[in-house]
């Protein structure tokens, strides 16, 4: 199949390890972050840690926007559905086993709330459309990938007067955090596989901060195992030579401007938020987007008044270190005992993406906790 064959093919990535390891040396030590949790699965699925060079060590970042999204966020949402009746509850397949201090949406749906799993935005608003006695929240959530289906659906609800249709928007943005992470004392990380996902929508030009505040190159990057390894390739060759740069190995999808009216759409409907709590990272500046106040119809913080939950969390449980490269997944205490895929504690625990959930499903049987 195109575009997924040649990206396997076995010559080649025999090859792109070869020259990998031929301008390596032995003092070398690169502390990579693939932003991506789909970068992270890949990795580990196709057992690239084991092809590479030790030189190389990866930081799993905070690509997963189930795994960050902070526990007291699920609550609000379903706490206007459990107290009123007439409230449906909608949310991606990911977010219905996401832990919150009552439980997670599938615990609330097996108690009786009106919770239904979706593929897309505008399920949501069908629903709404077909229940008119019915108030129908979206919870909507991802990075600026999924914002545009979002912003869509809402334009559309627009257009079509329904009344009934909420959105409780948590997309969050991936550049802030980012920098946040460069921020942190002590921190270090040589380079960053930029997320494919994401850059499809805002393109190349938006890490060029990363480049050129923070002197780290960023490579986007694709998914197959060629994608990832020609990244690195060109991060490594752009640190050898003193380079700082963005650039992309993902041409086939990503463009340098981005999807200039995916953007638009986004910029219509959203605005930033000054501050958003990060699960395990805390709050960062203008890192989530929330609906413009001329939409305020369709938004859901302000039609229900909804109150903040905090929700205090395992100490335990060490998801700020381990997004931050200061401890790998399977060093923290609760890792493979207490949390695991079917009982997530922690944030990155909760998705197939999040670095823990990857390190458990691919790597448990070969550790020793």
């Amino acid at each position: 199949m195109r575009f997924i064959d040649e990206f396997r093919n076995p010559e080649l990535i025999k090859k792109t390890l070869e020259e990998i390891e031929r301008i390596i040396e032995p003092d070398d030590h690169f502390r990579i972050m693939e932003a991506c949790g789909g970068h992270t699965y890949s990795i580990f699925h196709f057992g690239l840690q084991e092809l590479l060079p030790k030189n190389i060590e990866f930081i799993h970042g905070p690509g997963c926007p189930v795994c960050v999204l902070p526990p007291g966020r699920v609550d609000e949402g379903l706490e206007i559905a459990s107290k009123n009746s007439d409230v449906i509850f909608t949310a991606f397949g990911d977010v219905m086993r996401v832990p919150g201090k009552k439980g997670s949406p599938l615990n609330h749906k097996a108690m009786g709330t009106d919770v239904r799993m979706i593929y897309s935005p505008l399920d949501a608003l069908d629903i709404a459309i077909k229940n008119p006695d019915k108030k129908v929240i979206l919870f909507a959530i991802g990075f600026e990938t999924t914002a545009p289906s979002t912003a869509i659906t809402v334009l559309r609800a627009k257009e079509l007067n329904v009344d009934n249709f909420f959105v409780y928007s948590n997309h969050v943005k991936i550049v802030p955090v980012l920098k946040s992470i460069l921020d942190q004392p002590n921190m270090r990380i040589d380079g960053f596989i930029g997320p494919g996902h994401a850059s499809v929508i805002i393109g190349a030009h938006p890490y060029e901060i990363i480049a050129k505040d923070y002197n780290k190159p960023v490579v986007i990057s694709g998914f197959e195992p060629l994608d990832i390894l020609q990244s690195i390739l060109m991060l490594i060759k752009q640190l050898k030579n003193g380079e700082a740069k963005v650039e992309i190995q993902y041409k086939r999808v990503v463009m340098e401007e981005g999807n200039v009216s995916a953007l638009e759409i986004i910029d219509q409907v959203f605005e930033d938020r000054p501050a958003f709590e990060w699960r395990g990272l805390g709050a960062i500046q203008n890192s989530a987007l929330k609906l413009r106040p001329e939409f305020a119809k369709w938004d859901a913080e302000v039609q229900f008044n909804v109150q903040k939950i905090t929700i205090e969390e395992n100490k335990d449980a060490q998801c700020g270190d381990v997004l931050k490269g200061m401890l790998k997944p399977n060093q923290c205490k609760l890792f493979g005992k207490v949390c695991t895929p079917d009982n997530p504690v922690g944030a990155l625990m909760v998705s197939s993406e999040g670095a823990c959930a990857t390190y458990y499903n691919h790597l448990y049987s070969t550790m020793n906790y």
